[in-house]
């Protein structure tokens, strides 16, 4: 990356953080419709600053708690996580962006992506969503990630919780009863504040 270009995406984060403040002083809150609070890891991750990116996802906590964001948004916050050296965070956010797209960490892997029969029009019953991943285990900079990664996602403990939350999504599809959907969605929350 240039010069030139670091500048420029510096530039795009002071003008999201711009925004933000803007909109703060003028409603008393945030009002961001735009979603310009998802942008700033992206570019931080682009930047290599992992550190600053990291400052950024404390804010957006801060000030976004009930926000959920977006699958990419949640894998580039456990990047950052991880190239921190906060594991067990990154940990907990992987499975947070696993819950959000079960096909993220296919695309990122370059494996194909096979539906699983979970949710149709929910972000993880649409694989076409991971497909606009920019992030690759192939990218050297993510090298070491990567290697995380695919040994979380090959580990006892993840392999169990991921065939239990693709069983239980199955089952919720085809379940009728109000009891058994709210038992099954009841046992799908334990299941991902569990890990």
């Amino acid at each position: 990356m240039t010069t030139k270009q670091a500048e420029r995406l510096r530039e795009q984060i002071a003008g999201v953080k711009r925004r933000l403040a803007a909109e703060k002083r003028r409603f008393g809150g945030y009002d961001d419709g735009g979603g310009w609070r998802y942008l700033p890891p992206k570019l931080y991750v682009q930047l290599g600053d992992y550190a600053g990116g990291l400052r950024y996802t404390r804010w957006f906590d801060k000030n976004f708690g009930d926000d959920i964001g977006y699958p990419d948004f949640l894998f580039e916050w456990t990047i950052l996580l991880f190239k921190n050296g906060r594991l067990k965070d990154a940990e907990r956010k992987a499975v947070q962006t696993y819950c959000c797209n079960t096909y993220l960490f296919d695309k990122f892997f370059g494996r194909p992506v096979v539906p699983r029969g979970m949710w149709e029009g929910s972000n993880m019953e649409m694989p076409y969503l991971a497909e606009q991943l920019p992030y690759s285990n192939q990218q050297p900079e993510l090298a070491d990630f990567a290697a995380w990664l695919g040994e979380f996602e090959r580990s006892e403990k993840f392999a169990a919780f991921a065939a239990r939350f693709i069983s239980l999504g199955q089952q919720l599809k085809v379940a009728d009863e109000y009891e058994t959907r709210r038992a099954l969605l009841d046992e799908l929350r334990l299941l991902e504040a569990g890990f």
